[in-house]
Order: C-alpha cells, then sequence, then structure tokens
C-alpha cells in the first residue's frame, strides 16, 4: 500500500509548484491573449520544448482541473488548428489514461467508495455494449470526463482499449475547440473575442454532445438509452 501511494508524491509535488508558482493564474484566455506574443516567440526558438511543456502541462492540470476546453483552445491558437488539434488529442488521452491508471492500481479503495454506484452502472453498460459504451460517453458526454476516467480505472477494461477509444471519442470535440482556438489567435483583443467565426464553433461546441446523444439515443446504444 505505501509503495502504491509513495507513486503518488512525484504528482503531488507537480501539483504544489503549480499553484506555487501562481500557473493556474495563466490558466485564462486574458492571459493566454496577454502573451500570446510571448509563446510564439519561445514556440519559434523552442518548438520541441514547447510542444513538450503543453502536453505535460495538458495531461497534470486536467488530472485535477476540467480546463481541457480550455487547454484545446489554446493549443490551437499557439500551434494552428491541425498540429493543434494533434498535439491536444494525444495530450488529452495522455491525460485521461494517467488518471484511468492512478485510480485503478492507486486509489482504487477510494474511487470505490465515492463512485461505487456510478460503477455498477458503467459495468453494466460495458457488459452490454464493450469499448462501445465509452466511446458513446466520449461523444456524448453524460458523465464529468473525470469521473469517467476514475470509474472506468476499476473497470475490467485493458488500459489500450481505453486509451484509443478515449482518443477516437474525444476527437470531434478537440477539433471544434482547436479550430476555435485559431479564430482566437486571430484576434487583438478579448473585445473582438467575438467574431462570427470564433462563435460559430463555441456554438458547435455545446450542440454536438445533445446531436451526438440523440444518433446515439435512436440507434439504442446510448448510456442510459433504451
Amino acid at each position: 500500500m505505501m509503495k502504491r501511494f509513495a507513486l503518488l508524491i512525484p504528482i503531488a509535488a507537480l501539483i504544489l509548484a503549480f499553484f506555487a508558482l501562481g500557473l493556474h493564474r495563466q490558466l485564462t484566455l486574458e492571459a493566454f491573449q496577454a502573451n500570446h506574443a510571448s509563446f510564439d516567440a519561445w514556440y519559434i526558438q523552442r518548438p520541441l520544448l514547447v510542444i513538450g511543456g503543453y502536453v505535460g502541462l495538458f495531461m497534470l492540470v486536467t488530472l485535477f482541473l476540467p480546463v481541457g476546453a480550455l487547454m484545446t483552445l489554446i493549443g490551437g491558437a499557439l500551434f494552428g488548428f491541425w498540429k493543434g488539434a494533434l498535439i491536444a488529442s494525444f495530450a488529452a488521452a495522455g491525460g485521461a489514461t494517467l488518471a484511468f491508471s492512478l485510480s485503478r492500481f492507486i486509489l482504487r479503495e477510494r474511487v470505490q467508495r465515492q463512485f461505487g454506484e456510478r460503477l455498477a452502472a458503467v459495468n453494466a453498460g460495458i457488459a452490454i455494449d464493450g469499448a462501445f459504451y465509452l466511446f458513446s460517453l466520449r461523444l456524448a458526454p453524460v458523465i464529468p470526463a473525470f469521473v469517467i476516467n476514475l470509474v472506468m480505472g476499476l473497470t475490467p477494461m485493458r488500459t489500450r482499449t481505453f486509451y484509443w477509444v478515449t482518443q477516437l471519442g474525444m476527437a470531434s470535440r478537440i477539433l471544434i475547440c482547436a479550430h476555435a482556438g485559431t479564430e482566437l489567435a486571430q484576434v487583438h483583443n478579448l473585445s473582438e473575442v467575438f467574431s462570427p467565426g470564433l462563435i460559430g464553433a463555441l456554438a458547435l461546441l455545446g450542440v454536438f454532445p445533445l446531436l451526438a446523444r440523440q444518433v446515439l439515443g435512436r440507434m439504442h446504444l446510448a448510456p442510459g438509452g433504451p
């Protein structure tokens, strides 16, 4: 038990450092907009370092903060649409898989106590639909993403299956967010943030889960559906 919890020490240290250095105050659109030029300069000078830092930060902060959409917006603004979507896709799936693994190997008892009721429903869904159940949760989320990651860690699903299904299921929303990020990168101040392109991308992000839910429901495969 102690050996398992010892694995949490590096992650806990990183989280504490994140808050101690005030980096959480930089996770806003205003902060990114103010430092966009600096980010671009860093990226031109040290592209691999910036990409690695972005991926590491994405995986870390999404363990404990609901900022996946914001990080993807920033990725689209910083790296461009296709590159930003690709990098954010791997970062998001990697972060989800890290949470999944922590739940499975370290936090099992705590997650079981906290989400035991939901675990029964998830196991029932997996028994009926297999990996497609996870795909439908990612496509039309009815449970918060961090809960999905933790609860799935207690199921029999293989880690590699969780990873690729998660990456595939989140792809559509990541593409929409990355596109919104490219629109964000083109405005010079936040008073211009509500451009037609950005409004359209954010509107699509809002209605997409509802549309996906309707489609999955008609297929009789949506979570909680008939």
